[in-house]
């Protein structure tokens, strides 16, 4: 279905059932801009403080369960700074503005009515059963790589917790192109030649070392929420394609402490989960500018001379950077396959960016088992090229197995770009192509 069918089509759907609301500005601006009249607070907390071992009792309330721990613990401790806005993209808000009102959510968790934005952005409400399905979608079709973005260099260090003794380093390129919904990029909302209705394109290729070099990983994610994503792996070493069953996103990808299904936080079906809203809170969240930390001095062999974030504390297992108090959301999410490998994910919805500051992971016994933060650089703080892009960037993040003693450290550098991202990349021909 063409773009100009389908936006009609739309149209005439929703204002046959009514179900127009024009969202306020209030409303906008609260969900975009929450720092305009209002810092987060919290009882004793200052700014500047250095959270360690002697006083970590006194900020629990605004640490996540896995990182009071590690404090307390003697593992690391957190530098803090003033809470400061990452504004995104005038584009995506005015999307949020123009489409917002049209969004609801079907019986089956899936949406009716959304064109581009922000889908839900008035506040969350305790007494909304539906209100953690509301956030999550806020997730998915969020602004997080805006309509395309590039990482590379992309360097996935596995660590022992223990000794900090680096024991294999991964080198990658790392793709992500959204073919709908669109607001930055051309072609605008959509790409036209879009026949499986794929929503978005993950692409990633590893470049060291030899012995996995060329393996290739290609996921689809489909309009249609309630239609399984397609995903492939090319293997360097066989130079075939196969594909990977329902099963395999939950299992260990290339031997870190990561799912497929890990990846930014949660990459998977919103219709896999039920989704619970457990509060808004203020926490402390690695929201920093890139260019104001202590970078790190191993050179990352790339033609900018960009340097990655740095890594401290116990086995070289955290980010060396400075952590803000944030606004957060927190979900629960609980799969619905009795036979997944989690009994749920706790999930940090950073509340001005959507998306995800934090997330832990619990076992099929209900222990803590991974603990994952992705730190969060603003466009405006990094790459000359991310200028102007109103992205909250992913710009470190880790996996760390808090059971079997161990981490994956993620370092890179992220573009929001469009010059190589084209649908092609996002092909099974190209995982050949580019496997020869």
């Amino acid at each position: 279905m063409n773009t100009v069918l389908r936006l009609l089509t739309l149209s005439l759907a929703v204002l046959a059932s009514g179900m127009v609301y024009a969202v306020s500005d209030e409303v906008i601006q609260n969900s975009f801009n929450p720092y305009t009249s209002w810092t987060p607070t919290a009882e004793g907390y200052e700014p500047g403080v250095v959270v360690n071992q002697s006083n970590v009792e006194q900020y629990k309330a605004i640490l996540d369960d896995a990182m009071y721990k590690f404090i307390k613990n003697g593992d690391v401790e957190v530098k803090t700074t003033p809470t400061t806005s990452f504004p995104l993209s005038d584009d995506y808000v005015e999307a949020t503005r123009q489409h917002a009102g049209s969004v609801s959510l079907n019986p089956n968790g899936t949406l009716s009515g959304y064109v581009a934005g922000r889908a839900f952005p008035q506040e969350p409400d305790k007494n909304d059963p539906d209100a953690g399905t509301k956030l999550i979608w806020n997730y998915q079709y969020g602004f997080n790589s805006g309509d395309s973005e590039t990482i590379h260099p992309f360097w996935w260090n596995y660590r022992d917790f223990n000794t900090g003794k680096v024991e294999r380093t991964l080198k990658f390129e790392w793709h992500f192109l959204n073919f709908n919904h669109r607001v930055s990029f051309d072609p605008k909302p959509e790409y036209a030649d879009n026949p499986a209705e794929i929503y978005r394109g993950i692409y990633g290729r590893v470049l060291e070392p030899f012995d996995l070099k060329d393996t290739q990983l290609l996921i689809h994610r489909y309009q249609d929420d309630t239609k399984r994503d397609d995903a492939w792996l090319y293997l360097g070493f066989q130079r075939r394609v196969r594909r990977l069953s329902t099963g395999q996103v939950a299992d260990a990808f290339l031997g870190s402490d990561a799912m497929i299904e890990d990846f930014e936080g949660y990459n998977g079906r919103i219709t896999d989960y039920t989704w619970e809203y457990a509060g808004t809170r203020n926490l402390l969240m690695p929201f920093y500018n890139h260019n104001e930390q202590e970078l790190s001095s191993e050179p990352a062999n790339d033609a900018d001379g960009f340097r990655f974030v740095d890594v401290h504390g116990k086995g070289g297992c955290f980010p060396k950077v400075t952590y803000q108090l944030r606004k957060t959301h927190t979900l629960i999410g609980k799969p619905k396959d009795p036979s997944h490998p989690l009994s749920k994910r706790i999930i940090n919805l950073d509340s001005e960016t959507m998306t995800m500051a934090s997330l832990l992971s619990y076992d099929k016994k209900g222990d803590l088992w991974k603990w994952f933060p992705i730190g969060k650089t603003h466009s405006e703080n990094h790459l000359e090229a991310n200028k102007g892009r109103g992205v909250a960037l992913d710009d470190f993040a880790v996996f760390l197995d808090v059971q079997a003693n161990h981490c994956t450290t993620l370092q890179f550098k992220s573009i929001v770009t469009d010059d190589v991202n084209q649908p092609n990349l996002f092909s099974v021909q190209n995982l050949r192509k580019s496997g020869n």
